[in-house]
């Protein structure tokens, strides 16, 4: 059995999320980071586990030039503005621009301001590692989301005479929205099972 307060077992399980939640976003994740088992990872990364060596960088399936780092600060603290300067200068060396933090106890104001100045050059998400314990996507009670590509989107709005101002509207921090790394003005295909028909399909403005 697993101990849900095993530091090591939970940092595993933050790893297989993030890894699910990187490869539904696009980004080529071989099966073999996907469906590592505890004991590879233990090998890997050392017990405890060393944050820094878990540190990745995948590349999208559909663009060589999308690329995101995923950090794992190691301290215990709420991270500082230090550690983000270093990530900061990290990306532009290697021309990236996207990355993911996932933190063990959030960010001091300073660190918080200091991801403000730099939004414009890098967008830069933030997780918990409670909030990445599970894959909130397999939970029975979500449906499946899809993002509609540019021409999906202005098929739908043609085929039924609409603006997208006009479509019903998903919170930009839905929990949801954040996992596929959703933006404003994106437009998600939600399916439902459905009794009579099979599925039920709407639709939703990210806002």
């Amino acid at each position: 059995m697993t101990d849900a307060n095993d530091p090591v077992w939970r940092l595993y399980r933050v790893r297989c999320t993030v890894c699910e939640m990187l490869r539904d976003r696009g980004y080529n994740i071989p099966p073999s980071e996907i469906e590592m088992s505890m004991d590879k990872f233990k090998e890997t990364y050392g017990e405890p586990p060393s944050r820094d060596k878990m540190t990745m960088l995948w590349v999208s399936k559909s663009q060589s030039t999308d690329q995101i780092f995923v950090y794992f600060p190691d301290s215990t603290e709420r991270l500082g503005i230090a550690p983000i300067r270093h990530y900061c200068e990290t990306m532009g060396a290697k021309n990236v621009h996207r990355a993911i933090l996932v933190l063990r106890n959030g960010l001091t104001s300073m660190a918080r301001q200091a991801l403000e100045q730099f939004h414009g050059k890098f967008n830069i998400e933030q997780f918990d590692e409670d909030q990445l314990l599970i894959n909130i996507t397999k939970h029975v009670l979500v449906p499946k989301h899809e993002l509609l590509s540019e021409d999906e989107r202005t098929e739908l709005l043609g085929r039924y005479h609409l603006k997208d101002t006009q479509l019903p509207r998903m919170q930009l921090h839905d929990p949801v929205s954040r996992y596929f790394g959703l933006s404003r003005g994106d437009v998600v295909r939600i399916i439902r099972p459905s009794e009579t028909a099979g599925r039920y399909v709407t639709y939703r403005l990210v806002i």
